[in-house]
């Protein structure tokens, strides 16, 4: 999947993406039926050298020449998505349909090898992490502004499909200290919470855990809309580094769980 977007519109080809993959397609609509989790990523059931999970696509940019290399891996006897990023940037997506407020907790499993000397969480130019999930929301008329929904409604027609309304990206930042918060250098519609920060922790599996519900009312002030999709990315193209990182299972759950 490739989109056509300019560079500093490249978080909102994120988000479209991960519509894009199929959540709203009748037939392909994720649905959660486990009653006390949602596997979102289970790269673990994968073969090493075999296809991404069904529900996963790949996204690229077309106007970044360079795109990370995803490959799936057995590491300490479980399959996993290696990330490549040298001077590049893409990432992988999945579409979904689930109520946070009945799965409020993310799980996830990663490992990095290195940290980005350029990496600033408050600049464009630094806008680059050697890991990273996002978690994107619905649009929904009934909470968002008069002028939001303007802007939604004239972006819908321009694109022909619905978009995401907001996002939270868990990162690891690479001079950020961990606990920070703060928007995306492209669009205050994202906020980031950095989860590992700089290079104590290199090397070695961190299982996460991040409230979802709990994160978007700190973040927005306001409960959040339907969960619509799940991402993860390494990118390096604005720093011009380079980084390697692992991703694990990605799992929804119910608080307590």
């Amino acid at each position: 999947m490739k989109i056509n977007n300019g560079k500093q519109g490249r978080l909102r080809a994120i988000l479209a993406a991960l519509l894009l993959s199929g959540w709203l397609a009748g037939p392909g609509l994720v649905s959660a039926k486990v009653p006390e989790l949602f596997m979102a990523g289970d790269f673990s059931s994968a073969r090493a050298g075999g296809s991404l999970p069904d529900g996963w696509q790949p996204l690229a940019f077309s106007h970044i020449e360079r795109h990370t290399n995803y490959t799936l891996v057995e590491d300490d006897g479980i399959v996993v998505v290696k990330a490549v990023s040298q001077q590049s940037a893409s990432g992988l997506t999945r579409g979904i349909s689930l109520d946070p407020k009945k799965y409020p907790v993310i799980q996830w499993r990663w490992k990095v090898k290195n940290i980005l000397s350029k990496g600033d969480v408050r600049r464009k130019d630094g806008d680059d992490y050697p890991a990273r999930v996002y978690v994107t929301f619905a649009f929904d008329p009934d909470k968002a502004s008069y002028l939001e929904r303007l802007k939604y409604q004239a972006a819908r027609l321009v694109k022909g499909r619905d978009i995401p309304y907001r996002a939270i990206s868990y990162i690891w930042g690479s001079n950020s200290r961990a606990g920070t918060m703060v928007a995306n250098a492209y669009t205050d519609h994202a906020m980031m919470f950095v989860v590992e920060g700089g290079d104590e922790k290199l090397q070695q599996w961190l299982t996460e855990h991040r409230n979802v519900y709990a994160d978007y009312r700190k973040a927005f002030g306001e409960a959040p809309t339907m969960i619509s999709g799940v991402a993860i990315m390494t990118d390096t193209d604005n720093t011009r580094e380079s980084a390697v990182a692992w991703y694990g299972d990605i799992v929804f759950k119910q608080a307590g769980k």
